[in-house]
């Protein structure tokens, strides 16, 4: 029988269960309106490291052991570790898997990460793969900003329509068992792409791959906004949140009363001065570890849509004058309520 809904969408018949959930984020993060939802803030965001890079991977590491020891599981228990973060050729990941006994699958869906891991450990789960599997990312502000922009040393002055990227890592376990969150559909998305150039405006060059994902989650699926008590995107920011909303609208779809994005809820965009909001493949994975997962646990939340957004340029890509793709992916996550529905 086709798991398959629609053109875009995969219904997990298995209902594949969160079991644990951790969060790590640096100094900044752990001060904003969310600090009380993760479980570790670092004191300083080189985390004792000789460098961001070093320093990105220990957080993913932490992460991900501190989510195996909530389980009261072993390395040796978890069948893959499915994980990726925004640096060249994934080494923040492949670092910290270099030092876990787990078989490693490395993604690359810049600020999508997060949901794009978390569907593909789901569809591992659901097609009798694996026990257990760990998704995973990460992203550091000081390691990007130096990779994709400028050197941290010029100081530049940030564009109104700029974000920050969240230094942060989340690590989510995935099991065919328990009493725990569990992802119900996956959306995979399709790669838009307006023509947008500016690396300091992500959010209006990735709002466009949201509003496709969305819009096809609910025509595949057949639901509507009222389904779910939270929709939330990864990292468009205040702009990209609003061009979502907008264009959504178009398309006969209201999600303004439970809309939220994860990066313009992770900062004081006034008194940290970041400018749009946060961004980064650590930013929907924190808040989604943090502030949404335990807000499901603890029944305050029921019935969520998880859409990580991200922007697909490179380095090269930006200096040869390419625009920006921008892709999302979609997990739909419920806990409470008939599972057979």
């Amino acid at each position: 029988m086709s798991k398959r809904v629609g053109k875009q969408t995969v219904k997990l018949e298995s209902k594949p269960k969160i079991i644990a959930t951790t969060s790590v984020v640096g100094p900044k993060e752990g001060k904003g309106p969310l600090k009380d939802y993760f479980d570790i803030i670092l004191q300083d965001d080189l985390d004792g490291k000789e460098s961001f890079e070093k320093a990105e991977s220990s957080m993913m590491y932490k992460a991900i052991e501190e989510t195996i020891k909530k389980a009261n599981l072993n390395e040796q228990d978890i069948n893959y570790l499915v994980a990726g973060d925004l640096l060249n050729q994934l080494s923040a990941s492949n670092f910290a898997a270099r030092d876990i006994d787990i078989p490693f699958i490395g993604l690359y869906g810049a600020c999508s990460t997060m949901s794009e891991s978390l569907s593909i450990s789901s569809m591992i789960i659901d097609g009798g793969f694996a026990d257990y599997a760990i998704a995973a990312t990460s992203s550091h502000f000081s390691a990007a900003e130096r990779q994709f922009r400028v050197p941290l040393e010029m100081g530049s002055q940030r564009t109104p329509t700029a974000q920050w990227t969240v230094t942060g890592s989340g690590a989510m376990l995935l099991a065919k068992e328990g009493n725990y969150p569990y992802t119900t559909h996956v959306t995979i998305g399709k790669i838009k792409d307006y023509g947008k150039t500016d690396t300091n405006d992500m959010g209006s060059a990735m709002a466009p791959a949201a509003v496709d994902t969305i819009k096809q989650h609910f025509q595949d699926t057949g639901r509507t906004p009222k389904y779910y008590d939270l929709i939330a995107t990864g990292d468009l920011g205040q702009l990209g949140k609003k061009i979502t909303q907008e264009l959504l609208k178009e398309y006969g779809y209201d999600i303004s009363n439970k809309y939220i994005d994860c990066g313009d809820e992770i900062f004081d965009k006034e008194k940290q001065k970041t400018n749009c909001g946060g961004s980064g493949c650590g930013c929907s994975a924190v808040v989604g570890c943090g502030y949404i997962y335990k807000n499901m646990m603890q029944g305050k939340l029921k019935r969520v849509l998880l859409v990580s957004t991200g922007a697909l340029m490179s380095p090269t890509s930006s200096l040869q004058g390419e625009s920006i793709p921008g892709i999302a992916h979609a997990v739909s996550i419920e806990f409470g309520g008939n599972q057979n529905e």
